[in-house]
């Protein structure tokens, strides 16, 4: 709940803008966007809708990990 002097700021004018920085946190942190949908309570579909441009360009960051796999398992 917000307090009083909260409630005239900016944040209390979209309620889920707390919540959307928080998801979009999780994606560009790396969190596998089945375990962000988990957590939001999204089904993997809404995620992908409403965090599409979040989730595209992460081809690099995607290489990497399929590198560092690799790199274990020599």
């Amino acid at each position: 709940m917000l307090s009083e002097r909260e409630q005239g700021t900016p944040l209390a004018d979209v309620p889920y803008a707390l919540r959307h920085a928080a998801i979009s946190l999780w994606i560009k942190s790396g969190m596998d966007p089945v375990e962000a949908a988990s957590r939001a309570g999204h089904s993997l579909a809404v995620l992908y809708r409403f965090y599409a441009k979040l989730l595209k360009g992460g081809s690099a960051a995607a290489n990497l990990l399929v590198e560092q796999g690799l790199r274990a398992e020599e």
